[in-house]
């Protein structure tokens, strides 16, 4: 049994030994194998090397053939156009030898031409002394007699000339520019069609009932000053039956007291703490109304794009009114007329609507800010980032500053034409006297004026000069420097027409 065990114990040994032997022998046939294969891939990895190393330095060589062909390619073409600007320039200066060769020529020739000159301008000099010292000895006269008398009989000649080379001139201008300044100005006119607004300073409330009065004045009038308190309206209340009066210069505060009080009317409840609640509420709802007000006038004068304080701004001179004419329609209708000016001229109708539509934006704020409507207006408009051109057509409306583009003057002139149609504004009669009495002082402040008449409602000036005094030139001059003063001195709307009438008499008694 042991040695069976012995047996086995060798046996096993063996077995280890003989598999240890074996392994080896695989692990060593691997390893050759493995070292076969890296050799070969280390041949095959060296020949391909080679073999782009031969590629490489065929290519290398064919670059450098192909890089010096072209350098020396480049280096003819340069040598032949250095070549050829030697050429132009050996020309030019050959060129510019034969010039100043011709140009020492004709100086030359100048200097011969000159020397010429002078001794012939001495020569007429010479015949022309001696020809006035045979006038002046036939003559009887010196030469500054002659001269003097030369002198007046050209001085007439001229002046008469002048005169009539003037009314040439201004008859020639009447008949060229009438028909066609009358041709675009009704046409504007009748594409125009704006109703005319008549409103004072002064609002009519109407109440149901001389009891009502009462309730709106309140226990000893506090109703009527908590009225006036909060809407800063003057409330007249006086024998009128079944109205109210109210009284302010500002529009918008007129409109919120009216819609106020007529809330409060029919309501019927009315006290103090009541009528502030009323009066804010109405001052939104007339904000809002002004609001809505300036964009429509924006929509319909095709003006889109304007900031909304600017918009707003517009809005209040729809409680505006000049010589009764409402504001808000006196802006949108300037800029319908400015925009078909625009069109038939050639001018800038964008400048023009937004220009004519904002002149007189100043006019919403100028009883809040010290200054002109026109000024104002155009500050407010350059603060809120209107353009400069359309900024100026505000400023230079009523020439506070000069215009200085064609839109300016357009913008003027449709403003003028908006104002002056029939039917657009009133005056009242002690203005209206003023202004004739005004045009008449104005006319007879001249020299040489006779008499004048502010006729045709003032829109005509007529002059009588002293003929004697003024010659028709003087009567040209004399239309021209009183228009000048009108437009300096005195507001008006529309245009005023100046005419100075100088007549001749003579008169002969047959005995």
């Amino acid at each position: 049994m042991a040695t069976t065990i012995v047996v086995g114990v060798v046996i096993g040994v063996l077995a280890l030994v003989v598999g240890a032997l074996i392994g080896q022998a695989l692990r060593d046939r691997r390893e050759k194998a493995k070292l076969a294969t890296a050799s070969a891939d280390a041949d095959r990895i060296l020949a391909e090397a080679q073999t782009k190393e031969k590629e490489l330095l065929l290519e290398a060589k064919e670059e450098s053939i192909r890089i010096r062909t072209q350098a020396e390619t480049e280096a003819k073409e340069l040598r032949q156009e250095v070549l050829r600007i030697e050429q132009r320039v050996s020309q030019r200066e050959e060129n510019l030898d034969n010039k100043q060769e011709a140009i020492d020529r004709r100086d030359r020739g100048l200097t011969e031409r000159e020397q010429r000159t002078e001794e012939v301008r001495k020569a007429v000099e010479e015949l022309q002394g001696q020809r006035m010292a045979e006038l002046e000895r036939v003559a009887h006269l010196t030469q500054g007699e002659a001269r003097t008398v030369l002198m007046t009989e050209v001085e007439a000649e001229t002046r008469e000339e002048a005169n009539r080379l003037a009314r040439q001139i201004e008859a020639e201008a009447r008949e060229n520019a009438g028909p066609r300044a009358r041709e675009i100005l009704t046409a504007t006119i009748q594409r125009i069609s704006a109703e005319a607004v008549s409103e004072s300073t002064v609002t009519v409330v109407p109440i149901p009932s001389d009891d009502m009065k009462g309730r709106i004045i309140g226990r000893e009038g506090r109703n009527i000053r908590a009225l006036e308190h909060a809407t800063g309206v003057d409330l007249i209340i006086d024998d009128t039956p079944d109205a109210v009066m109210l009284s302010s210069f500002d529009g918008v505060r007129r409109e919120v007291a009216r819609l106020a009080l007529t809330r409060l009317i029919s309501d019927g409840r009315i006290h103090p703490t009541r009528i502030e609640e009323v009066v804010e509420k109405s001052r939104i709802d007339i904000e809002s109304e002004i609001r809505t007000a300036g964009e429509e006038a924006m929509l319909k004068a095709n003006c889109a794009g304007l900031h909304p304080e600017i918009v707003r701004t517009l809005g209040r001179l729809k409680y505006r009114t000049s010589y009764g004419q409402n504001q808000l329609m006196h802006a949108v209708e300037t800029a319908n007329i400015a925009a078909m000016l625009a069109k038939e001229i050639g001018a800038d109708v964008n400048v023009l609507r937004r220009g004519a539509l904002l002149h007189d934006i100043g006019k919403a704020i100028d009883r809040e800010v010290e200054g002109t409507h026109a000024i104002l207006g155009a500050e407010l408009a350059r603060r809120y980032g209107i353009p400069d051109p359309v900024a100026h057509c505000i400023e230079a409306h009523h020439e506070e500053v000069a215009p200085a583009s064609l839109e300016a003057i357009l913008v003027q002139i449709s403003d003028s034409i908006s104002g002056g149609r029939p039917g657009a504004r009133m005056e009242a009669l002690e203005s209206y006297i003023k202004r004739l009495e005004a045009l008449e002082q104005i006319a007879t402040s001249f020299g040489g004026v006779d008499k004048a008449f502010a006729i045709q409602a003032g829109r005509e000036v007529r002059i009588l000069v002293k003929p004697e005094a003024i010659d028709d030139l003087g009567a040209m001059r004399l239309a021209r420097d009183v228009s000048k003063q009108i437009e300096e001195s005195m507001e008006y709307p529309g245009q005023i027409k100046v005419t100075v009438v100088r007549e001749t008499r003579a008169t002969e008694i047959a005995r």
